[in-house]
């Protein structure tokens, strides 16, 4: 049996702090984040706790990390230079993967200024002359990891996610050329594929769950809600788990607990695959700690 690979999953940490704003850029929706940002989010995103998160994960040597989306806050220009620099500082394009959140492509104006500064965290294997495409694959090690994008601008209050038709196909020709490889697959999107919070939604889950039921993967990571969560949705061959995470820069409040991130050792067993989840954080007592083992294959 050949050694696990580890692979870590953070996502969210809305990086703070929100930079200088010019007036002509507080208009619509932008107008309404920051006004929450100021009155609510700032006293609970940190950038101590993001840094030592990051700083743990870093010593447990995982073989590859994947941050799904929601690096920046209001998607401003001078936004994406840092959240750049930060994408550095977590590890270089080889080893980390990155995909976009809704805070990424917040308006219309900057929906693609994430593309242009993250470019070599988010292009795949097979096509990195074309730019920034989605699906994106990604191989490492035993893994397949297959990056799609449900990051859009929406109307102010409403943070809901959308795949398409295009990209729904797309996903489902590549998770069908996979099909015939050896592969652990792994789906990073960052809305979750259930949800009770109509403003928060994919708006086309339905047809992504119909999709994996039929094609399947071994694993999808997620973000955007800032919690804990693990479901379990229907695949061709059993259960695939859906694992979220809470915002990688977050002091417990209210329902939301306390920054946490996702360490999975992955190895092949005989005709089937292994895996185990462990979930290291911050809780009562100071500092990161491992708070929850599990195994989901």
């Amino acid at each position: 049996m050949m050694a696990a690979f580890t692979l870590a999953h953070l996502s969210d940490p809305h990086l703070p702090p929100l930079p200088s704003l010019r007036l002509s850029e507080l208009v619509g929706k932008r107008a309404f984040g920051y006004l929450n940002w100021t009155r609510n989010r700032h006293k609970f995103h940190s950038r101590d706790v993001l840094d030592a998160l990051v700083s743990d994960m870093q010593a447990q040597t995982p073989d590859h990390i994947v941050v799904t989306g929601d690096l920046v806050n209001l998607a401003l220009e001078a936004e994406f230079a840092p959240s750049r620099a930060w994408l550095e500082s977590v590890g270089p394009p080889d080893l980390v993967t990155v995909i976009p959140g809704n805070h990424d492509a917040y308006v219309r104006a900057t929906r693609h200024r994430f593309a242009e500064a993250w470019t070599n965290y988010l292009v795949g294997d097979d096509a990195p002359d074309r730019g920034v495409e989605f699906p994106a694959v990604r191989r490492r090690g035993p893994l397949a990891l297959i990056s799609v994008s449900s990051a859009v601008p929406t109307a102010p209050l409403m943070a809901t996610g959308w795949l398409g038709r295009s990209q729904l196909e797309a996903l489902d020709r590549v998770l069908a050329g996979l099909s015939a490889e050896q592969a652990f697959r792994v789906l990073l999107i960052h809305h979750p594929l259930r949800s009770d919070a109509r403003a928060k939604r994919l708006t086309d889950a339905p047809q992504l769950l119909a999709l994996l039921k039929r094609q399947g993967v071994e694993l999808v990571l997620h973000g955007h809600d800032h919690v804990h969560s693990t479901i379990w949705i229907d695949g061709p061959n059993g259960s695939i788990p859906a694992i979220g995470v809470p915002s990688a820069s977050a002091l417990a409040h209210g329902r939301y607990p306390a920054a946490a991130y996702n360490l999975f050792s992955i190895e092949r067993d005989g005709a089937a695959w292994r895996c185990e989840q462990r979930v290291r954080g911050f809780g009562q007592r100071a500092g990161v700690r491992e708070f929850r083992r599990v195994r989901l294959s």
